[in-house]
C-alpha cells in the first residue's frame, strides 16, 4: 500500500526523495532500498555503488526561486542562508540513524567487511520553475 502524503511538508519531503533517487541513478548507483522503515528510525534511500553500500538521508526544501537557496559566497548576516536543510541533522536523529543501520546490516546479512558509508543529500526544490538542485555532503559520521 503506498503512503498517503497529507501534509506540504510530507508532499516537499517524498519529491524531495524521488529527485535523490534520479540523481543517485544518475551517478551509477543501484537503488536496493527506498524507505526501510523500523520503529526506531528509518532510511531514506539504501543505494551501492563499486561494492559500497551508501545509506542517504534526503532533506528537501522548496522556495520560489533556486537563486535563493545557494549563494556565490556564504553570508551569515543574510537571513535568507541562516537556516539549512542540512542542520536538521540533529544528533537524536544521527543516533536513530545508526541503529536503523544496524538493523538494516544484521536483516540483510550484510558481511563484516563490507563497506558502508552515510551520505546527505539536500534537494534545493522550486516547483514554480519546475528545477530542482542536490548538494551532497559525503561521508557523515554518526
Amino acid at each position: 500500500m503506498p503512503k498517503v502524503f497529507t501534509s506540504e511538508t510530507q508532499k516537499i519531503g517524498e519529491l524531495g526523495e524521488d529527485i535523490a533517487e534520479k540523481f543517485l541513478v544518475k551517478h551509477s548507483f543501484s537503488i536496493l532500498e527506498r524507505n526501510y522503515t523500523k520503529k526506531w528510525g528509518e532510511i531514506d534511500i539504501v543505494a551501492e555503488k563499486a561494492d559500497k553500500l551508501y545509506f542517504v538521508e534526503v532533506k528537501s526544501v522548496s522556495r520560489e526561486t533556486l537563486n535563493t537557496f545557494i549563494p556565490k559566497s556564504y553570508n551569515d548576516s543574510d537571513e535568507r542562508y541562516q537556516h539549512r536543510p542540512e542542520d536538521n541533522m540533529h544528533p537524536w536523529k544521527l543516533k536513530r540513524m545508526s541503529r536503523t543501520i544496524q538493523t538494516y546490516l544484521l536483516s540483510a546479512k550484510v558481511p563484516d567487511e563490507k563497506e558502508w558509508q552515510v551520505d546527505l543529500l539536500v534537494v534545493y526544490l522550486c516547483q514554480k520553475e519546475k528545477r530542482a538542485r542536490v548538494k551532497v555532503v559525503s561521508d557523515i559520521i554518526l
